[in-house]
């Protein structure tokens, strides 16, 4: 397969499959970041949020299973062979979060209302890739340097569970296992979620697609040779890289990351016509619109410097335990909370 179409195409392909499961859930199972906030804070309900726990959960326990098989390697991935920068994660998950709560979107929740017509998150998508490159290689990359200066290869795995093997000295894939089951039965130690069948099969969707993704890009990088890099699903530069292709295709391949954005989309137009919800929406408020360009740009400088967004750190590198994934998840939710209180709320103090 790879020398018929080409390392670059199949893993295209990958993604495609993965996107197509995730805006798939996006629009059927009403998976979102910033709504798991909303509900959770203002709604009183924490469904949606146990599903991202259990959609985790998922990712941790398959990951470290196909750890366990030697199918995936983890320490091929950046989010645990790069030291581990605090400042670099806690400073760009509350700009993540915060410009999610101005945009009304993160980056994978905006191609997954795209899908369903709503026209406003176009303009999320094209901005937030255009910061996110901006941010990583483009006129404000010298600053982003300066203060968050590039981490070098680790001289040890930055995991978790690489962490507790080393003292405990138990397989790593056992403790990564370990910490799965956990998190799955923190997700269904409810039973408002465990009621809802279709909240509970989304989520392990969700953490199947990022399984699905280490698996392919590992062996792609095992049997390949063009070095493509193992991955799983983020949404901030691949945004940029799809903006890109499309502009320069004559010019450049195709990748895992342009394949899994297309396939959000395309799963999300989908799921929006199975569920009747395809129409086309536009912004009629000015104000709306500006709070939403600002809101996307915050997420694509935001995800650059913590090196992921709300789906690459928040699953991707939460299911290989990176250091990077907890405290970069937490920073963004701290950020969506204090946005979404600026906005309902107000800052101004009570009378």
């Amino acid at each position: 397969m790879l020398d018929a179409l080409g390392d670059g195409n199949v893993a295209a392909l990958a993604g495609l499959f993965g996107g197509i499961m995730l805006g798939l859930a996006a629009r059927l199972g009403r998976f979102c970041t910033l709504g798991a906030v909303e509900d959770f804070a203002y709604g009183g309900s924490d469904v949606r949020l146990r599903m991202w726990i259990l959609a985790i959960g998922t990712a941790v326990f398959g990951t470290f299973v196909s750890v366990a098989l030697g199918w995936v390697v983890p320490t091929s991935s950046f989010y645990i062979s790069q030291v581990f920068s605090p400042f670099a994660a806690i400073a760009g998950g509350l700009v993540f979060g915060y410009g999610m709560a101005m945009a009304g979107n993160c980056g994978f929740g905006a191609l997954a209302r795209l899908g369903g017509g709503d026209l406003r998150s176009f303009v999320i998508v094209v901005v937030m890739g255009l910061a996110a490159y901006a941010t990583m290689s483009g006129p404000v990359a010298w600053l982003r340097v300066i203060i968050f200066p590039p981490q070098p290869m680790a001289a040890e795995p930055q995991g978790i569970a690489h962490l507790i093997s080393g003292f405990s000295g138990l397989p790593v894939w056992a403790v990564g296992v370990a910490i799965g089951v956990g998190l799955i039965a923190l997700a269904l130690g409810s039973a408002s979620i465990r009621s809802d069948r279709s909240a509970v099969f989304w989520s392990v969707v969700v953490g199947i697609s990022v399984v699905s993704a280490w698996i392919f890009t590992s062996w792609i990088t095992a049997t390949g040779f063009d070095g493509t890099p193992v991955v799983s699903h983020t949404f901030a530069a691949p945004l940029g890289e799809t903006m890109l292709y499309a502009m320069t295709a004559s010019g450049q391949t195709l990748s895992f990351g342009i394949g899994s954005v297309a396939g959000v989309w395309g799963g999300a137009f989908v799921g929006s016509l199975i569920k009747g919800h395809f129409r086309w929406e536009a912004c009629d408020d000015p104000r709306e619109l500006r709070r939403q360009i600002f809101g996307a740009a915050m997420m694509g400088a935001g995800a650059a410097v913590a090196l992921g967004c709300s789906i690459g750190q928040g699953i991707s590198a939460f299911s290989l335990l990176a250091f990077s994934a907890p405290v970069t998840f937490i920073a963004m939710f701290i950020g969506a909370r204090l946005g979404l209180k600026h906005l309902i709320e107000g800052f101004a103090p009570a009378e």
